[in-house]
């Protein structure tokens, strides 16, 4: 991984030197507008979240089209057409549709509007106040940016824009649909007569008046809110009005009000934390390694070869049993491959993410990047070079997927190497693909927007089967010509016994021991991440994330290290899997502390909504764990290797 982004970020450096002239990324380039012109306003699905209060909780987690029969919102004339949205803006739930707002820059300035008159039957009027006691929200897009509520954060007195605003209001315990909405658009003057917009503010009100008349519009005067009847219909007439306000900020910082940090002193501090605690595990190792292991090695080997009898003691007596074949050999090789695979993956859009690449205003970018990497990375990708092949210099390889699992497998003494190819390109995405399946099962019978279509379903089927597939069987195949990573011990022919292990090394009791310390690095940042997935809220704090993956790469490395270390000083010699289950312990964790925010921030009233997060939740864990029991048992394989080679064995 290391050469990967050595490669990348070279890549990027030379690219001034390539070309000097300016560009845009696609879907980040700017719009420019003249007077008078029209300006679309995008309508997306309307979501769940969470209220200002303390103590407020997330009742649903099911999105609703904007369209739903059922919510009787006005449509455009020629009925609402679907907007084109990437791979990962579907994923991710967006259902963008076009809308009736009639708006042209710098027109109709302050001018209260009607935009239609709807009949809301009972059974629909008890659907819509059930949804704004569940704070729902509406999502609109105009020119790419959120429209937002303005907001100021309480601990640092910033104001700041919270994207979407509320479908009504129920703080008195009675809804009231908000009918009524001023749209504030902010501008900036690039040129003259030249502008841009860089803000959308929307305040919603409730407004009772007299809704069939639809010749007087008011949009200032004090009426009572308007309370939809379960008992009988009700008319509801929806206005806006546009407002246009100057904006001194440029189009490059527009999102700056959107992408705010909730009290960066609390990532900051989290930051800190774990670096101390990698601090001390690495000093800790470090100790291990040249004080503990160097001695170690210098009395094994300065044993006076005269001597007829010595005793060996401590790790060096498992000398003969520490690279005996693992049980399930396919299996842990096939782990690691798709650990490996996930860790290029999230290691790569990081890259890209911290770079820019990834701008909010292209929809879906992150979890696109994220499936491209995935199928990519599923076998082995050399760049070109007139250097020969073997030099380790000018090899620029993605090693990943296929390629790992098949070295790990030949390296374990595996010998079913067609078996072990077809099992890493299946095992982990047929898993995956079963899981969300059955949860876009449950959306559809839920009767949610949030449904992955067939046809988008059928494209990740054919990204698995015509890219990822392939690329691993070739890795495989290219692993597989290289052989496995050569041993510095021989193994003997007779199992050795192992004595009873002490209790804090016991496989389960020393797996939930290890994953507390990556855990702990890494749990701030795992709260916001959970709003971000489960809450509607935004995340964009990709500095803070790579920083603390950062940290947990090499809390996981080092604790896994220390535990393998104890359990050879112990003699007990099978220490492969529990490498891989120790690396992995924070996953563990990570799932107790998803049980955790469902108690403290969730109140899931439904059992799709329960299937949804819990199976995202595992999907979640699964994923870490193969990460960090990948890193784990990559870190204590090189260690076991240089510890053993270091010794002279008779």
């Amino acid at each position: 991984m290391k050469e990967c982004q050595s490669f990348l970020l070279g890549t990027i450096l030379l690219l001034p030197v390539v070309s000097v002239s300016a560009f845009y990324l696609p879907g980040a380039a700017p719009r420019n507008f003249e007077p008078g012109e029209q300006v679309d306003l995008f309508v997306n699905a309307l979501t769940p979240m969470l209220s200002g209060k303390d103590d407020s909780k997330l009742v649903r987690y099911l999105d609703n089209d904007y369209y739903n029969p059922a919510f009787h919102f006005c449509q455009p004339e020629g009925g609402p057409q679907s907007q084109p949205e990437s791979l990962g803006s579907i994923l991710f739930g967006d259902r963008i549709f076009n809308s009736p707002y009639d708006i042209k820059m710098l027109e109709e300035n302050g001018t209260c509007r009607t935009l239609c008159t709807q009949q809301v039957p009972p059974q629909d009027a008890k659907f819509i106040n059930d949804r704004i006691r569940e704070d729902y929200a509406l999502n609109w897009l105009v020119d790419g940016l959120p429209a937002a509520e303005m907001k100021k954060d309480m601990k640092t007195g910033d104001i700041f824009y919270d994207m979407g605003f509320n479908l009504g209001d129920d703080d008195n315990e009675t809804p009231y649909l908000n009918n009524h909405y001023d749209i504030v658009l902010r501008y900036h003057e690039r040129d003259p007569g030249i502008y841009r917009v860089v803000g959308v503010l929307v305040w919603p009100s409730s407004r009772g008046s007299p809704q069939e008349d639809t010749d007087r519009v008011e949009c200032d005067s004090n009426v009572q809110p308007l309370l939809l009847s379960e008992t009988q219909t009700t008319t509801v007439r929806y206005t806006y009005r546009v407002t246009w306000e100057e904006s001194d900020t440029p189009w490059a910082t527009r999102w700056d009000n959107y992408l705010h940090i909730f009290d960066p002193r609390i990532h900051w501090f989290s930051i800190v934390n774990s670096i101390v605690i990698v601090v001390l595990l690495c000093v800790m190792v470090a100790v291990i390694l040249m004080r503990t292991v160097s001695r170690d090695i210098s009395r094994y080997n300065a044993i006076d070869l005269s001597e007829d009898v010595q005793e060996d003691w401590g790790w060096k007596l498992v000398h003969g049993e520490v690279f005996r074949t693992p049980r399930v050999p396919m299996l842990l090789a096939v782990m690691v491959g798709n650990g490996a695979q996930l860790c290029a993956m999230c290691s790569v859009t990081l890259v890209f993410a911290l770079l820019g690449f990834l701008s909010p205003s292209n929809r879906g970018s992150l979890a696109t990047v994220m499936m491209v990497c995935w199928s990519f990375f599923g076998g082995q990708v050399t760049f070109l070079s007139p250097v020969p092949v073997h030099s380790k210099a000018a090899r620029f390889l993605y090693r990943i997927g296929g390629y790992y699992s098949s070295r790990v497998y030949a390296s374990l003494g595996g010998v079913d190497r067609r078996k072990n190819a077809f099992a890493t390109a299946t095992v982990l995405p047929t898993l995956v693909f079963i899981i969300i399946f059955l949860l876009n099962f449950f959306l559809l019978v839920a009767g949610s927007s949030g449904a992955v279509p067939f046809t988008t379903m059928l494209l990740i089927v054919l990204l698995w089967f015509g890219i990822s597939a392939p690329l691993s069987a070739i890795g495989s195949y290219i692993g597989s010509r290289q052989g496995g990573v050569s041993h510095p011990v021989r193994v003997n022919q007779i199992p050795r016994q192992i004595p009873p292990t002490p209790r804090y090394l016991q496989p389960w009791v020393s797996t939930l021991l290890a994953g507390i310390l990556p855990f702990g690095a890494a749990f701030v940042e795992l709260y916001f991440i959970m709003s971000s997935l489960f809450a509607s809220r935004a995340y964009y704090a990709f500095g803070f994330l790579a920083l603390t993956a950062g940290v947990v790469a090499l809390t996981t490395g080092t604790v896994t290290i220390l535990f393998t270390y104890f359990i050879l000083c112990a003699e007990e010699y099978r220490w492969h899997w529990r490498a891989f289950m120790t690396g992995g312990g924070s996953a563990f964790w990570i799932f107790l502390y998803g049980l955790f925010y469902w108690a403290s921030r969730l109140s899931l009233d439904s059992f799709t909504s329960v299937a949804l997060y819990l199976g995202y939740l595992f999907l979640i864990c699964l994923f870490d764990f193969l990460v960090t029991g990948t890193i784990g048992f990559l870190a204590s394989y090189w260690v076991v290797r240089r510890l053993y080679g270091a010794i002279r064995v008779d």
